[in-house]
């Protein structure tokens, strides 16, 4: 039951306005996630910015099973298989970010595209976690059942074969 696993990694662009902004980020993400994206929603009205509540102004994609484990390798090899101390969080979380879209092995530069950067999300996860989501009888995973950031640091270190800076 103490067995880690990569629950899904979330790739998160955002663009901070609509329009073709967001056209050239899904198109991004789709190229990298091989997935379609969803737009992601301004929540509040920021007259500054010039940004709208229900303005599109990201785009995200979640990607699971089998298919995230080949991209987190990939998006490793973009950061150099090394990774900060400071981007774990004491929940089975690694968040980092990408500067340039096209680091990343498998995607080539495309001028209608640009360059644009990303942020990633991993979630770890043990068996027994989806007792925070289903119907009946919710309940909180454990203190002990809990990973935390040293542990998540040796799983991936172990799987990916990555240094923690």
């Amino acid at each position: 039951m103490k067995k880690i696993s990569v629950a899904k990694v979330v790739l998160n662009m955002g663009v901070g306005k609509s329009g073709e902004p967001i056209e050239k980020a899904k198109l991004a993400l789709q190229q990298i996630a091989g997935q379609q994206p969803s737009p992601r929603f301004a929540k509040a009205t920021q007259r500054d910015w010039g940004v709208h509540k229900g303005e599109p102004i990201g785009v995200a994609v979640t990607v699971r099973k089998e298919a995230a484990i080949q991209l987190i390798k990939r998006l490793f090899t973009a950061k150099g298989n090394q990774i900060k101390g400071s981007s774990f969080d004491g929940f089975g979380n690694v968040s980092f970010g990408i500067r340039e879209h096209i680091d990343i092995p498998g995607v080539k530069y495309d001028p209608q595209i640009g360059i644009l950067g990303l942020d990633v999300s991993i979630s770890l996860e043990r068996p027994g976690f989806n007792i925070r989501f289903r119907s009946k009888h919710k309940a909180s995973v454990g203190h002990h059942h809990k990973i935390t950031s040293e542990e998540a640091k040796k799983f991936l270190t172990s799987k990916f074969g990555i240094e923690v800076v």
